[in-house]
């Protein structure tokens, strides 16, 4: 491990409840065809048969995949109305995505791999890793992302689409300064980060590796707790913690990078 990084390692016994809740946790999100159904339901409510039909297994493995993730409340369901059929239109269970479901699983995970849990006697680490590339290809389409913690966005993702991705606080007086689409454009709210438009700080690739850089803000950018020197570019891993500011009015963005092929 780097000297320098200072992220808190955590050893967790294979007895503890922790460890438990945490594999069984994983178990469920393991399968490719239980994150196929939750990008599925981003859409709108769908039933088990359309469900079904869309991951193109059966209705009942259909059913047993919406159980499991039921279990860790990913998803919900309610009383709707089928299809219209010669008889008439009937009553079906609905199930849809919990509002920020998605977005939770990757910051939950994202978080593990952060703290880099170390498990005496267990295969954690490496499951972890697994459901987390899963994860990636499934949901991110193997894009890498920024997850905002705390704040009025937080859990909000913001996908890593360019080689240069401009940082910073919601400019609407300088609108045509930035990219809505591709730049990490944060809520007003956080009043320490600088606007984007100036820019708080960027994430840069080259070389296909990506590195984290301050512009100059007032309020410093700290990689792992450790403070960054502006203007200069420092490598940033899957599971890194970015802090932009400190306090209740800067914000902390995950970097949720996916492996290389």
């Amino acid at each position: 491990m780097d000297p320098a990084d200072k992220s808190p390692t955590i050893i967790v016994h294979e007895d503890s409840d922790s460890l438990e809740e945490l594999s069984e946790y994983l178990d469920v999100l393991s399968s490719s065809a239980r994150l196929r159904i939750l990008k599925f339901l981003e859409k709108k409510p769908r039933d088990a048969r359309g469900i079904s039909k869309e991951i193109e297994t059966s209705y009942e493995n259909t059913k047993k995949h919406l159980d499991k993730l039921l279990s860790i409340g990913v998803i919900k369901k309610e009383a709707g109305l089928g299809a219209p059929t010669s008889k008439g239109i009937h009553p079906v269970w609905e199930y849809s995505l919990v509002p920020g479901g998605l977005e939770a699983i990757i910051r939950n995970l994202g978080l593990f791999s952060n703290t880099r849990v170390q498990v005496v006697g267990s295969e954690i680490s490496r499951r972890l890793d697994e459901v987390k590339g899963t994860l990636s290809r499934e949901v991110l389409g193997n894009i890498p992302a920024a997850i905002a913690l705390g704040g009025p966005d937080d859990g909000k993702i913001f996908l890593l689409k360019n080689d240069v991705v401009n940082i910073g606080r919601l400019d609407p007086e300088n609108v045509t300064a930035f990219r809505p689409d591709s730049d990490v454009v944060l809520s007003d709210g956080y009043t320490a980060v600088t606007r984007v438009s100036r820019p708080h700080g960027k994430f840069v690739r080259e070389k296909g590796i990506w590195h984290i850089e301050d512009c100059g803000s007032t309020g410093g950018t700290q990689l792992n707790n450790r403070k960054l020197e502006k203007n200069v570019k420092a490598p940033v891993q899957d599971g890194d913690l970015i802090e932009l500011a400190k306090g209740i009015s800067g914000v902390k963005l995950l970097v949720i990078l996916p492996a290389s092929p």
